[in-house]
């Protein structure tokens, strides 16, 4: 308890969007010297392996965060009633969407209404969503950070959602109620080639409030001064690339009643991009 205690403290009771600020400056900088110091730290504190990475040698530390792998190393699963998942990760809490509430964690639910925040949105996608399924992953620092279509989908509106930086490991989201709701995000209104809705929710966290989709022609962080809401007319194929996240963070995917999680997928599963995620009933 005590570890956990000063865990949280430390990832958490800092002046968190300062920090982030700084992150996002730090990680920037061009000198070799830099680049090969924060990469060396980072590999003390984590299981960083750029043995996927397309490129070995990298000019600034935001490259290495943002990097991509080689080809042929994330198999998308092909079979059509399968949604593949976005991203690397560790599943989180999933489940059903009932009476419009989730969960972030056992015993602390929050309500897709929060989440979403919006007038417009939560007029249309609760009702929608209600009796579907959610599922939380959550991308470590070291993980690959790029993220893709589940299927073959139309992206039609992103809706940006300024906020907070909290970290999103698991001791946080035992702790701060609807974490998610709280934290800077950005709400991917999506459809399946066969009409089906679903939202793909990326939710930035401490030193990561940054997210690039390459639908949208902007960097939205927390210097983002523009439009919320940003309309979009993107097709993707399944396992394409919509875009990546400056450092790492989580994505939340829901979709309406008619799918169901996949074998296997549960609590504290790691899986990789392209994996079976989420599968017609």
């Amino acid at each position: 308890m005590l570890q956990e205690d000063l865990n949280f403290l430390v990832t958490n009771r800092i002046p968190r969007i300062t920090l982030t600020r700084f992150m996002g400056w730090w990680s920037q900088l061009r000198n070799p010297w830099i680049v090969k110091g924060s990469i060396a730290v980072w590999r003390w504190f984590t299981d960083l392996d750029l043995t996927e990475s397309k490129q070995q040698k990298f000019a600034s530390l935001h490259e290495c965060f943002t990097r991509e792998l080689l080809p042929g190393l994330r198999p998308i699963d092909p079979r059509a009633d399968i949604l593949s998942s976005p991203c690397d990760c560790i599943v989180g809490a999933c489940g059903e969407i009932r009476d419009g509430m989730v969960f972030q964690a056992k015993g602390f639910p929050y309500t897709l209404d929060s989440l979403l925040s919006s007038p417009d949105l939560v007029q249309r996608w609760p009702s929608l969503l209600e009796g579907g399924t959610f599922v939380t992953m959550r991308l470590t620092s070291s993980m690959y950070h790029r993220f893709h279509a589940p299927c073959d989908a139309h992206l039609s509106h992103v809706t940006y959602i300024s906020g907070d930086t909290w970290n999103v490991n698991p001791i946080a989201l035992t702790r701060v109620k609807e974490l998610f709701c709280k934290n800077e995000r950005a709400v991917l209104q999506m459809q399946t080639n066969q009409g089906v809705p679903f939202l793909i929710v990326p939710v930035a966290a401490v030193l990561v409030a940054s997210m690039r989709f390459h639908a949208v022609d902007v960097l939205l962080n927390l210097r983002y001064k523009g439009p919320n809401d940003i309309p979009c007319d993107a097709d993707y194929t399944k396992g394409q690339e919509m875009g990546w996240f400056e450092h790492g963070s989580t994505i939340l995917v829901f979709v309406p009643p008619g799918y169901a999680l996949a074998d296997g997928i549960e609590s504290g599963k790691r899986l990789r991009m392209g994996e079976a995620l989420l599968m017609k009933r």
